[in-house]
């Protein structure tokens, strides 16, 4: 059976709160309705959908969580073996300026042979977020780094 689409990210935070609320003031997800599975968890939703479950992470994890969703590690900052997350994202222009009011560093790239406009940032935890933006958003920007510029790497 194939896969059809991304479901969600689960991310494991020390400060619930604080990540939950960078998503949502960063990046515009909204909190949404979720199943009380008796331990602290956030689901976000981009739409009608929960893309992102944010629960308590470390070393203080509670009995319940570990029994429910067991835990691989007890990281809680930093991207692991998952190098980022990724979002298809629309208002380009709209999403930098917002990232600039709030003082958000990011990096843009482009690449040219997929038509896509890329923003790349950090959560609070360190997790790497990559925002996919149609190349026809970018207008007059040229991102410093473009992939077309690299050479072709040897196999």
């Amino acid at each position: 059976m194939p896969l059809s689409h991304m479901e969600h990210f689960l991310l494991q935070t020390e400060d619930i709160e604080a990540t939950k609320d960078w998503y949502v003031k960063v990046l515009g997800l909204r909190v949404g309705p979720c199943p009380d599975f008796k331990f602290p968890v956030y689901w976000l939703y981009l739409g009608d959908s929960d893309v992102l479950h944010i629960t308590t992470g470390g070393k203080n994890v509670s009995d319940n969580r570990k029994k429910y969703v067991g835990q691989e590690s007890d990281a809680s900052r930093g991207t692991g073996v998952i190098d980022h997350i990724a979002f298809r994202a629309t208002g380009l222009e709209a999403m930098i300026e917002q990232f600039n009011h709030n003082s958000v560093a990011f990096k843009e790239r482009q690449v040219d042979d997929q038509g896509l406009y890329q923003l790349f940032l950090f959560d609070p935890n360190g997790v790497k977020v990559e925002l996919n933006f149609a190349n026809s958003e970018a207008k007059n920007r040229k991102a410093p780094v473009m992939a077309s510029a690299f050479e072709r790497a040897p196999n």
